[in-house]
């Protein structure tokens, strides 16, 4: 957990990626909360996991253009990988009032399958994103991407928050062996940095991303079933 960054507005407020204000988004933390006047840590718990598990995590056929990464947009598909969930889990906190923030980082050993190990030209993934929350009196990163279907169908546990303590990365898998470590931090931001992310992405993993900013065709999930039935 970390004290910085000081909290201001900038941290509450809609902007065009993070538009809380938007009917898809309000609708969405209604569905999830029972109530809004519960305490803060329940509501950035309760969003985590309804970000985590109902908003399917999918590397293939993601939408990055400007609009696609709209957390209202994303909210009208239902997937995305880590920079789309996290862009929805940062505007639902900020709906609720809890100030939020976008931090990307660099990884090896992300959850992925042989093909898009191939796709992205190795283990190192660049631009892994996940939220910087302030549910209470410290900032507390949390990482509600991948959804525990998916975990458990390769071998990870899905990663709990408990809105008090950091939760941002699976240091082993269900086996013990080393599974993911950040190699970089590329800094926390009070909205999507659009150019430097999708940019960075589409340049670090060229054989993701097609000319018109949407990624490659395929599943997970298929993924995992062709790589357990080899």
């Amino acid at each position: 957990m970390t004290d910085t960054p000081t909290l201001s507005d900038d941290t509450l407020a809609p902007t065009y990626f993070l538009d809380h204000q938007a009917p898809e988004v309000q609708e969405f933390v209604d569905r999830t909360l029972p109530s809004r006047d519960a305490p803060p840590e329940e509501l950035a718990v309760r969003l985590h996991d309804a970000v985590r598990d109902r908003i399917r995590y999918e590397v293939y056929d993601a939408d990055l253009t400007r609009e696609g990464t709209r957390a209202s947009a994303i909210l009208r598909r239902g997937k995305g990988f880590c920079v789309h969930k996290s862009i929805v889990y940062a505007a639902a906190s900020r709906a609720v009032g809890i100030p939020a923030r976008l931090v990307y980082g660099d990884v090896r050993n992300h959850l992925a399958s042989q093909r898009l190990l191939t796709l992205m030209g190795g283990d190192l993934f660049t631009f892994h994103a996940l939220v910087s929350v302030r549910p209470g009196e410290h900032w507390v990163r949390a990482t509600p991407v991948f959804n525990t279907m998916l975990c458990r169908l390769y071998g990870i546990r899905p990663l709990e928050f408990d809105g008090r303590n950091d939760s941002y990365y699976h240091p082993f898998d269900t086996k013990g062996r080393r599974h993911m470590e950040f190699v970089r931090w590329r800094g926390e931001f009070d909205d999507f940095p659009y150019e430097t992310v999708v940019g960075g992405i589409a340049r670090n993993h060229p054989g993701l991303v097609g000319p018109e900013l949407l990624t490659v065709a395929g599943s997970l999930v298929a993924d995992a079933d062709r790589e357990k039935g080899e």
